[in-house]
């Protein structure tokens, strides 16, 4: 391990149809593949490690906060260089929760965040629990190249399957190469514009998408147009403020749905 360069890998607990769009929004050249079902791995092309400064482990966390703000599934983001490897895991708005060891394996994270770690995957509370928790014992035969790997393994009862040669600890041109054999698609970064297109695409595609496009959405804009006048004009006159509060959100919300057709093309 400490002979090995530095590389990354970006795993996203959704088909890549789903990924594609937040992608976009990562400001770089990635290579976008499946990796089982329901599960996506993203290859980064350029190295804004070595550019800018910032280690391997703050870009991949910043690039794993990014794409799961505003999404129903959590990204994992593995992370190596030649003193350390480790993983971040964000999930929505909540903390993220990530764990390091020492190039030779050992461990120097907290006990806890390999609990966090398997409710928020929703894995096993005993067998993948347990599994996961060895990862955090000393061990002279596993560097931290192994423990990733390791890692990896548990998260295969999910679906997760790798590429051939996708694997943590190999140099990131290698990975480049092997992703490309794997006829990864590219996805970079194209504008702002494009930026929010396709962030819209991913409010669209998500649980929320039903509620603002077609019929649906129209007919329950009009329902809380219906409503949220009066009961605003209600709050107004007895001096309510949170009646007045809510017919102003209801009112809010029936004048995007009305109009949001128009707004995103």
């Amino acid at each position: 391990m400490n002979a090995t360069p530095v590389g990354a890998l970006l795993l996203c607990r959704a088909d890549p149809v789903l990924v594609r769009p937040p992608a976009h929004l990562l400001r770089g050249r990635m290579l976008l593949a499946p990796a089982g079902s329901h599960w996506s791995v993203i290859v980064p092309e350029d190295k804004p490690w070595l550019d800018g400064g910032e280690p391997v482990e703050a870009v991949l966390g910043g690039w794993a906060h990014a794409l799961a703000v505003g999404v129903n599934w959590p990204v994992l983001a593995l992370w190596w260089d030649g003193e350390r490897a480790g993983f971040t895991l964000a999930s929505g708005f909540r903390r993220p929760v990530g764990y390091i060891w020492l190039a030779d394996g050992t461990p120097v994270g907290e006990d806890e965040a390999m609990r966090t770690f398997a409710a928020r995957l929703g894995l096993d509370p005993v067998v993948d629990v347990q599994a996961l928790e060895e990862l955090t014992l000393p061990d002279p035969e596993s560097d931290a190249r192994a423990r990733l790997v390791g890692l990896t393994a548990v998260l295969t009862r999910t679906g997760l399957t790798l590429p051939v040669g996708l694997t943590p600890g190999e140099p990131a041109d290698r990975l480049r190469s092997v992703a490309h054999e794997h006829e990864a698609e590219t996805v970079e970064w194209s504008g702002w514009r494009d930026a929010v297109r396709a962030e819209l695409d991913v409010v669209e595609e998500g649980p929320l998408g039903p509620w603002l496009l077609g019929r649906r959405a129209r007919v329950l804009g009009a329902a809380q147009l219906v409503v949220g006048v009066p009961l605003t004009a209600w709050g107004v006159a007895r001096r309510s403020g949170g009646w007045a509060a809510t017919g102003g959100v209801l009112i809010a919300g029936g004048l995007v749905r009305l109009g949001y057709e128009r707004l995103r093309r």
